[in-house]
């Protein structure tokens, strides 16, 4: 039996290939941006395995929404799965939340309550769990714990808030229907395997039909385990190959830290944090090579500046980031073991957000970085993706293990 899914806000694919790499077979993949679409369809006609038989549908989710033939699969789709536009919360964005036009909540609720996914995966940016955003942070939870409890004409969404929250509290709710147990986590993707310090929130929703008590994934790397790796052992340098002589000296904000592990004398029991230099292990120097690697071309003018001064080899990089305007200069660079700049390439980029080497990012160098400064890091959501899809399964098979009990003890009787 194969799980299914659909993809809202796809973008250049990367949850959607970690939820196809989770084993989910996609009924749509939604998305508005010609360019990321492109690069979807780019993919397909070159066979690529992870996205070669994906329905794209490019259009604005909230058309789709209105138009999409859901018979057949409202209540049987396994997964929904989606990042709305994160630049209404977004640290470098103009922090208009529910006044931005491109604040998408409200449709991604609205498909969830005509398709009744049995769970959804909902991501975005750290800056939507901010102080300033928290009522409407709490907005959002509370409307995809009721998506059918909807807001009335003319209903202000602080009122609607007021109206979910006195019937979350109430001892009586009648026979009200649709409901999803959620659990929204701030997650730091280094701490998965991802080659990045990018922080993302994850909603994931289950069902409350369904006898699944679920929380996220447990930590599978960290710092501690680098500094050990780096510091104590030695090991990482060896593994690079880099003399003694060419090792940089430690952050001195990890000393107290790395002073501790040599004191402690066992290694940590998590994975290390993957960095730049494990990332790029392999890649030509886009300086040097012919330009025979996919999206691998060097782009000139990087240059660092207080508070843009690039991500150093040894540790996991900086947030890769979109932009409004372009790409920011500090947070898409490298730092060279020289101390100079110089901007990541494409590919580069694609493998600090761990998309195959084989995945082409359509457009200029410019438009293929705006794609992946809004991408999920294939790797986490997979990570994500897999953990539900394990729950949704085990669900399946106690179902299945009941239907069989009840029939021997009706024969019994």
């Amino acid at each position: 039996m194969s799980l299914t899914s659909i993809e809202l806000f796809a973008g250049a694919g990367g949850l959607a290939m970690g939820v196809a790499l989770a084993g989910f077979r996609s009924h749509a993949v939604v998305e508005w941006d010609k360019w990321a679409c492109d690069t979807v369809r780019q993919n397909q006609e070159r066979g690529h395995p992870l996205v070669r038989d994906w329905p794209v549908v490019e259009g604005d989710v909230r058309n789709w929404a209105r138009d999409f033939d859901a018979s057949g699969l409202e209540g049987k789709l396994d997964l929904l799965a989606g990042g709305p536009p994160c630049q209404p919360f977004s640290m470098g964005g103009k922090h208009k939340a529910h006044q931005d036009g491109r604040d998408m909540f409200p449709a991604t609720v609205d498909v969830i309550r005509r398709l009744r996914p049995r769970a959804f995966i909902v991501e975005n940016v750290k800056g939507l769990t901010r102080s300033t955003f928290h009522n409407y942070y709490q907005y959002i939870l509370l409307q995809l714990e009721f998506p059918e409890l909807t807001r009335l004409v003319d209903e202000s969404w602080a009122d609607h808030h007021q109206r979910l929250q006195r019937f979350k509290t109430a001892k009586r709710r009648g026979g009200f229907g649709l409901a999803y147990n959620v659990v929204p986590t701030l997650v730091n993707a280094a701490n998965y395997g991802v080659p990045q310090r990018r922080e993302r929130v994850f909603i994931v929703g289950f069902r409350r039909d369904l006898p699944i008590q679920w929380s996220f994934p447990r930590e599978t790397h960290s710092l501690d385990a680098l500094l050990h790796d780096q510091w104590v052992t030695g090991e990482y340098w060896e593994r690079h190959g880099v003399a003694k002589r060419a090792r940089p000296q430690p952050h001195k904000s990890h000393a107290g830290l790395i002073e501790r592990l040599k004191g402690l004398g066992l290694p940590p029991t998590r994975a290390p944090w993957r960095t730049v230099r494990d990332a790029l292990l392999g890649l030509p120097d886009p300086q040097r090579s012919e330009g025979d690697v996919l999206n691998h071309q060097f782009q000139a003018g990087a240059r660092a500046y207080p508070g843009h001064t690039g991500s150093p080899l040894d540790l996991p990089a900086k947030t890769l980031k979109a932009g409004d305007h372009g790409v920011p200069g500090g947070e898409n660079m490298m730092v060279k073991p020289t101390g100079e700049a110089r901007y990541f390439t494409v590919r580069e980029s694609a493998r600090l957000q761990t998309f195959p080497d084989g995945y082409v990012l359509h457009g200029s160098w410019t438009e293929a970085m705006r794609q992946l400064g809004n991408a999920v890091p294939v790797a986490l959501g997979r990570v994500v993706a897999c953990s539900v899809a394990q729950h949704l399964l085990e669900a399946d098979l106690r179902e299945t293990r009941e239907r069989a009990i009840q029939p021997s003890f009706a024969h019994a009787a």
